[in-house]
């Protein structure tokens, strides 16, 4: 891999408006105390061992970028493999993996300074635009249409491409538009039914039409609206390094792991994700439910949870009342038992047409022998 790197390094360079390695190298000297207080561990390498590798690093990413971008042919053919380019991809969102995003930035405007004064539009995108079309995973983040109008200023300083898929989904969430109050917070989740109870209480579920953003759950009178989300091998990955993320950096915003929380609340078994399953909520491509049903419940281990934000908190108290309530749960039993289908709809009509028809008849009979 790291001859790979090296390749792909040195193909940036030579794609580079400045061709000159020496340019490249005097960036990263002037930022390289900066990007190596950006560690807690300690760097065991010499200045000048530390400049190589965060070019090479660099570079390889930038690269990488533009090949899928101009949809360009590899001089090796190990990166013409669809699994290897997901797999970077993916390991570009690992925490341990991160590469400061100032570093990236300054080395690609070095490389393509015309893309600065042409806005992106020229024969080069924005480093932004390139990162949130190959690197934010679309299955997480929704795809925005605007995504070529957007800068630095709609998401804010960017730490890493972790940090970039956390901001671009909050982003899509209405969860901090101006018109909620999702951002407030006041207390704990400590109890919800999980998927299926609910069910069984009357609670309906229904695939969020109007937001493609996981984050955006909406409880429509006892309809609860959950948004899509497909469910891969690498979902896990992608969430917990997020999650880990904002355990960190933002522990009183920590959006992504109210979600989590929830989600672990409702899903306790396979039978919980079977019936998101069969609601269009979940697409399991994992295969095995119990699997689904272990990774929800995995994410919130170790994890700190804060007070959750208004907007679920909201959500989860209507819910436990709504399933509280024993008038509720014993309609949801009768229309479970006697009307799921139309013929038993059908059926139970009849039947209580029919007990009415012999009651009265036994009252005129009843009424008859008295009169006699």
């Amino acid at each position: 891999m790291e001859g790979l790197k090296r390749t792909c390094c040195r193909e940036f360079i030579e794609r580079s408006e400045k061709k000159n390695l020496k340019s490249f190298v005097s960036c990263v000297q002037e930022l390289e105390a900066k990007v190596r207080g950006c560690y807690s561990d300690e760097i065991k390498l010499s200045e000048e061992e530390h400049v190589m590798v965060i070019l090479v690093d660099c570079c390889f990413i930038l690269e990488f970028l533009l090949r899928h971008h101009f949809k360009l042919p590899y001089s090796d053919d190990i990166f013409l493999s669809p699994r290897l380019g997901t797999y970077i991809r993916y390991d570009l969102l690992m925490l341990e993996n991160q590469v400061p995003f100032f570093v990236l930035e300054k080395l690609y405007n070095l490389a393509f300074p015309s893309t600065l004064n042409s806005g992106g539009r020229e024969s080069h995108p924005s480093l932004l635009r390139l990162a949130l079309r190959y690197i934010v995973p679309s299955r997480i983040v929704p795809c925005d249409n605007n995504n070529d109008e957007l800068t630095l200023v709609d998401v804010g300083r960017i730490a890493h491409f972790t940090d970039l898929t956390r901001k671009s989904l909050l982003r899509s969430s209405h969860l901090l538009q101006p018109s909620t109050s999702g951002c407030s917070r006041e207390a704990k989740l400590t109890q919800l039914y999980s998927a299926t109870e609910l069910n069984e209480a009357g609670v309906k579920f229904e695939v969020h039409k109007t937001s493609q953003c996981l984050l955006d759950l909406e409880l429509s009178g006892h309809t609860l609206k959950i948004p899509f989300i497909r469910v891969m091998d690498s979902t896990e990955v992608i969430l917990r390094n997020l999650l880990a993320f904002e355990q960190c950096h933002y522990i009183h915003e920590s959006y992504l792991t109210d979600y989590a929380a929830v989600f672990d609340f409702l899903i306790n078994t396979e039978k919980d994700v079977d019936f998101f399953v069969k609601n269009g909520i979940i697409e399991n491509w994992i295969g095995d439910s119990n699997a689904v049903a272990e990774m929800f419940n995995g994410l919130g281990v170790n994890v700190v949870h804060p007070n959750i934000n208004t907007q679920y908190l909201r959500i989860c108290e209507e819910l436990n009342a709504f399933c509280n309530h024993p008038w509720n749960r014993k309609v949801a039993t009768l229309r479970r038992d006697y009307c799921n289908t139309p013929w038993k709809t059908v059926a139970s009509i009849a039947g209580i047409f029919l007990l009415i028809l012999t009651i009265i008849q036994t009252v005129f009979s009843i009424l008859q022998v008295i009169l006699a």
